[in-house]
């Protein structure tokens, strides 16, 4: 007589199924398809499966469900809860066994699939599903009868108890698997790498897998130490890139390359040493250990992207700017330096274009124009800009030569973002009294106690010409007016041209005339290749801007709108993304499909080369008018009083177009 059958429904998949008298939870949830996590194998021991039976009558599923529907708590279930503590209303899966109807929910924390939600409202979630699985196995020992090798036991323990077939072993594994199976007694937690290859082996029960996100910039490298069970970021930190020594922008590095024999082997050995140094920052602020960081993912501009993986960039200093290659890349850590476990890999999502780099593919995953209907710019603001606009129809990419000037280079009074750099300025239109707002403090200047400024950082140098424009001290061509020095004593003569005293004390920061030149020759620029793409794709206006980077956190989009840096569009549909770039590192970090995703995505991607495209250069011409010489503002002006604009008047000086990237 065959044992009777039960009906277990599992909350919230839905999911419903019979299954016989004494079938434990996880074997009906992996019957049924159920998303119910696993690392021990059903032994009780980590604790993954935890599941609540539910109580009462459901009349939608036509049953009767009760805790004692389940045998009474196991002594693995007991050990659990004294040792790690168990609520008293959850059981372990693999241990408690079905007697009866039930219905029973999976928390967020049990399901192998869980989700991370960011915290912007209009995020999407990420689906934690790592390239790297624990798996613990109990292999048999060796006897005289059977003295087979250990990898052998190893791998037919691994198809017994997780149905892992032709496994391949990375040969860091072998030199210490006899030592590390015979001190878990012959127990192991074995990484497994996309279900293929054996990446490490811990003796005993392991529970903690880490991976690395990178986000390796020309100016800074960031970098997020990920939980990859719970997608948890554990700990975060960022560093100075110490190539800055060869060149502050990155097309001066390629020149030092290029001029310097072995010059590429020094660059490489600079940020190999600074991700290594960055991993031991994160582990040690995690109090985790390097060896547990199994899996790494770098984003970067081509440039930067080369110089990691130890590719001469000089190719990507002119045209046709050809990449060594453009496609995904997995190689292991420690061939590029980087002390984390000996088998644990890094991958680089793929460059769109040799100008447009992993880290724009970072951003396409993070904000998912693919996946909307809405027209989206998306652009990361650096030395070089790197533009993408489209939806789920078509996708266009560029990069566009805006220099550093927004980083504060090449201005007189500029700096780099840090505590004690003008980051806000309001001008009162009608005194021209200005105020401003330093990095690290909140107090205006006008406030009690406010802090001396260093400098201008690049978000308080957009505010400041866009107050000017707006307060009337600068024409739409972007000229001091000389009849604003009767209204204000801050505008002075600067030999044939004026400036503005941003801060009259020490120390004296003034805005030159030159110093408008070349934000007007950055902001141009990148209009200009917004407006190329817009040409491209066919139409006149964007429902959606997203400025990405450290820097496009910190703009306000009613000054860069009034300042022309973008395209008109609604100012509460200009938005930033914060790290889009780090976050989508991160997601390919924490979500193995996210991976095939982006490398598909970026196969469609319709690539603009600005340097070919005659029509960059016009838009560029009318781009340098505060905010365009021709181009209405329509959507800006209903928010914002613009100045009447006078005839624009062609720049004097033309520009050297330069190649960069951020």
């Amino acid at each position: 007589m065959s044992a009777p059958a039960h009906t277990i429904v599992f909350t919230p998949s839905g999911r419903r199924g019979e299954v016989p008298d004494g079938a434990s939870v996880l074997d009906a949830a992996r019957a049924l398809g159920v998303d119910l996590d696993s690392v021990c194998g059903g032994r009780g021991i980590c604790g993954r499966c935890q599941v609540v039976p539910m109580e009462g009558s459901f009349p939608k599923h036509g049953l009767t469900s009760a805790g004692d529907h389940l045998i009474p708590f196991t002594e693995p279930e007991e050990r659990y809860r004294e040792r790690d503590g168990l609520a008293l209303d959850r059981r372990l899966g693999c241990h408690a066994k079905i007697c009866g109807d039930l219905v029973v929910d999976v928390p967020p924390e049990s399901q192998i699939h869980r989700q991370v939600v960011r915290k912007e409202a209009d995020a999407h979630r990420i689906d934690v599903d790592p390239i790297v699985r624990l798996h613990y196995v109990e292999v048999e020992e060796p006897t005289l009868a059977s003295p087979g090798g250990d990898l052998e036991r190893l791998l037919a323990a691994l198809e017994r108890d997780w149905d892992l077939q032709r496994l391949d072993v990375d040969p860091v594994v072998l030199p210490r698997l006899q030592q590390t199976l015979r001190a878990g007694a012959w127990t192991a937690t074995v990484a497994v790498r996309d279900a293929t290859l054996i990446t490490a082996v811990f003796p005993g029960f392991h529970d903690v897998a880490l991976g690395v996100a990178f986000d390796v910039g020309s100016t800074t490298v960031a970098g997020h130490l990920c939980d990859l069970h719970t997608g948890d970021v554990l700990a975060s930190a960022g560093a100075m890139n110490p190539q800055i020594r060869f060149g502050e922008d990155l097309m001066s590095r390629v020149s030092y390359v290029m001029m310097h024999p072995g010059g590429d082997a020094e660059l490489t050995a600079a940020v190999r040493t600074c991700l290594d140094q960055l991993v031991g920052d994160l582990c040690a602020q995690a109090d985790a250990s390097r060896d547990d960081v199994l899996e790494l993912v770098v984003v970067g501009n081509p440039i930067m992207h080369h110089l990691v993986f130890g590719f001469d960039p000089t190719e990507l200093g002119g045209a046709p700017f050809a990449p060594v290659t453009d496609r995904a890349l997995t190689v292991p850590a420690r061939d590029l330096g980087v002390h984390a476990n000996p088998g644990a890999r890094v991958y680089s999502l793929p460059l769109i274009a040799g100008h447009v780099g992993a880290d724009t593919a970072g951003v396409i995953l993070s904000e998912a124009p693919h996946d909307q209907d809405v027209v989206n710019l998306l652009v990361d603001v650096g030395t070089n800009a790197e533009i993408v606009l489209g939806n789920r129809d078509r996708l266009l990419a560029a990069s566009s030569p805006t220099g550093p000037a927004f980083e504060g280079a090449q201005i007189s009074c500029g700096q780099r973002a840090a505590p004690g750099a003008i980051e806000r300025v309001r001008i009162d239109p009608a005194t021209l009294e200005l105020r401003f707002r330093t990095v690290g403090s909140e107090l205006w200047s006008d406030d009690p106690g406010a802090p001396t400024p260093t400098g201008v950082c690049g978000s308080g140098i957009i505010e400041l010409i866009a107050e000017l424009y707006l307060a009337g001290i600068l024409t739409t061509d972007g000229v001091i007016d000389p009849a604003a020095k009767e209204r204000t004593d801050r505008v002075i003569d600067d030999g044939r041209t004026c400036a503005y005293v941003v801060h009259d004390a020490e120390p004296r920061l003034v805005l030159s005339q030159n110093d408008v030149r070349q934000i007007q020759l950055a902001k141009g620029a990148l209009y200009a290749g917004c407006r190329l793409l817009m040409d491209h794709y066919g139409i006149d206006r964007v429902d959606r801007i997203r400025l990405a980077g450290a820097f496009g956190a910190h703009i306000d989009p009613v000054h860069a709108m009034v300042l022309g840096l973008v395209p008109d569009c609604e100012p509460e549909h200009v938005t930033s993304a914060g790290n889009a770039a780090g976050t989508g590192a991160r997601i390919a970090l924490l979500n193995r499909a996210a991976r095939e995703e982006i490398e598909a995505v970026v196969g469609r991607v319709e690539k603009i080369e600005t340097a070919t495209e005659p029509r960059f250069q016009e838009h560029f011409v009318g781009a340098m008018g505060i905010p365009h010489a021709t181009d209405p503002f329509p959507r800006l002006g209903a928010h914002v009083t613009l100045p009447e604009r006078a005839p624009a008047q062609a720049p004097r000086r033309r520009r050297t177009r330069e190649r960069s990237t951020s």
